[in-house]
């Protein structure tokens, strides 16, 4: 474990209760990516709520082009690294391509990256039956869900690329149920990714757990951004719902800690991050 002084040591660590609450609360929630140690620390110490091992580790570290590829041991490997240079900071893995292919499959990567590796909460995409039939079997095993809707990256080939959703009325009412469905299996979080910005209001307004959107617009309960991005170092064209917060400034540990100010003070994301 990594520490840098008292007032890290002093945080009171995020719980997933914790989080509803602060929803109930009307404070935002801060969550970034982090794939190792070293990263994890600076999250902790800038006292980012949430760490997330995402498997957009396959894109921004191994350098492929999707999410895909990426295994249920690649998950272990960098959620054990994340949890090492975690105290206080709530560290949530996501469920590689396939993993909840059945509830046996799911609960079997769902109790490796939680007993194993350290996570707290899995993250799960997509709101199909076998998904909820994931959801509620982790959740009734007391291991925490986040689900994951909207531009779910493991369905790049479905979509025909990374495009927004939600855009017409009848996939906009159709992905409002399915939120209030992974809800009522058992989430105990949300992501909502390249939606419109009226989706993302409405989606949070409706819901009792916490929505943290990303390229959802400013009304959800939270935001969340690859790291690589918000550092404005990923290769390629960087997504429009992103913003490069080492900009202007001189460390990584500034960027980090602007982007946390910016989510709490509602500064980010700005109506040039947003999709209508």
């Amino acid at each position: 474990m990594y520490v840098q002084n008292a007032s890290v040591l002093d945080r009171k660590p995020v719980t997933v209760p914790g989080l509803r609450a602060m929803k109930t609360q009307g404070q935002r929630i801060v969550m970034l990516t982090a794939y190792d140690a070293s990263f994890a620390w600076q999250l902790e110490a800038a006292g980012i709520d949430i760490a997330l091992v995402g498997d957009s580790l396959g894109m921004v570290v191994q350098g492929h082009a999707s999410t895909l590829p990426v295994t249920l041991e690649h998950m272990v490997y960098h959620t054990s690294a994340v949890a090492r240079g975690l105290r206080a900071t709530l560290l949530v893995a996501d469920l590689p391509f396939m993993a909840d292919r059945d509830v046996a499959h799911a609960l079997t990567a769902g109790a490796r990256l939680v007993g194993e590796a350290g996570a707290a909460m899995v993250k799960i995409e997509g709101s199909a039956a076998h998904v909820l039939d994931a959801i509620a079997a982790l959740t009734a095993r007391s291991i925490p869900v986040c689900a994951h809707l909207g531009l779910t990256p493991q369905s790049v080939h479905r979509f025909g690329g990374f495009r927004v959703q939600g855009r017409e009325q009848a996939a906009a009412e159709r992905m409002l149920a399915d939120a209030l469905a992974v809800q009522a299996a058992g989430a105990e979080l949300l992501v909502m990714e390249g939606v419109p910005v009226e989706l993302g209001r409405r989606v949070t307004e409706a819901l009792a757990i916490p929505v943290i959107g990303i390229g959802a617009g400013p009304h959800c309960d939270g935001q969340v951004l690859v790291i690589h991005d918000m550092l404005g170092i990923t290769p390629g064209k960087r997504p429009k719902f992103s913003k490069d917060f080492l900009l202007g400034r001189d460390s990584v540990a500034a960027a980090i800690a602007a982007y946390a100010e910016a989510v709490r003070g509602g500064t980010f994301p700005a109506p040039e991050h947003c999709f209508n």
